[in-house]
């Protein structure tokens, strides 16, 4: 797999992951008694889901090449 393949699948999987723990962390800590939903769908898709793609396309960048792969940048 190419290094910008394996980077694009780390950054779906990061923003998936940061997305799943904004929803977590609003619904167990927030005081939000009129709109909680909407306060958790919101903090996951525009703060933590993106924070979390992130993370996931530094670490996809960063693995190291497969044995015997060419570099083709």
């Amino acid at each position: 797999m190419s290094r910008t393949a394996r980077a694009a699948v780390f950054a779906v999987a990061g923003y998936f992951a940061g997305a799943m723990a904004g929803l977590a962390l609003v619904s167990m800590f927030s005081g939000n008694a009129h709109d909680k939903s909407m306060e958790m769908v919101m903090t996951a898709a525009f703060f933590t889901g993106p924070v979390g793609a992130v993370i996931g396309l530094l670490a996809g960048l960063r693995q190291p090449a497969e044995p015997g792969a060419t570099n083709e940048s």
